[in-house]
């Protein structure tokens, strides 16, 4: 019982550092059909494909990705090299709804989701994330396969002769 306790009171001491830190990967005051057109053209240009995680700052889930994402050194290196990553809000804010309409409705796979674009913004996959955890965390594996299998290189019909 009173490890119970220690774990609630570690758990809430983490929650508030995180809200104190400003902790905020995502900004309601961005366009979001706007930046992905940046991402996206950026992304031609450097032969790569467009991340996109669509949640908020509200989402417990989306925050362990953005923080997943940026400390796990391989998964990093593997987003950083294949990817232009941006992290969209959907919030009371801003639900950038017109975005979220163009790309097929991803927020009906709850938050966050993620997208993978190709360098023209074509939709190449939605990955719900809920596959992608095991037990109260995100699972290294699967994520690092969901990274692999969807990095430019992969959709290269020379690798496959």
């Amino acid at each position: 019982m009173k490890t119970k306790k220690i774990a609630v009171l570690l758990s809430l001491f983490l929650v508030c550092s995180l809200i104190s830190m400003g902790q905020k990967p995502y900004d309601p005051s961005l366009n979001g059909k706007y930046e992905i057109a940046k991402a996206v053209s950026k992304a031609k240009k450097e032969g790569k494909h467009v991340l996109l995680q669509i949640g908020g700052n509200w989402c417990p889930w989306c925050i362990k990705m953005h923080n997943y994402l940026q400390t796990e050194t391989s998964l990093n290196k593997l987003v950083e090299d294949n990817y232009i990553f941006l992290e969209v809000n959907y919030s009371v804010e801003n639900k950038n709804l017109d975005a979220l309409a163009e790309l097929g409705y991803p927020q009906r796979f709850g938050f966050p989701v993620m997208l993978v674009l190709n360098g023209d913004g074509e939709r190449l996959h939605t990955q719900n994330t809920g596959n992608l955890e095991q037990d109260k965390a995100y699972d290294y594996e699967k994520l690092k396969s969901f990274l692999y299998n969807w990095r430019p290189d992969a959709l290269n019909p020379k690798l496959y002769k």
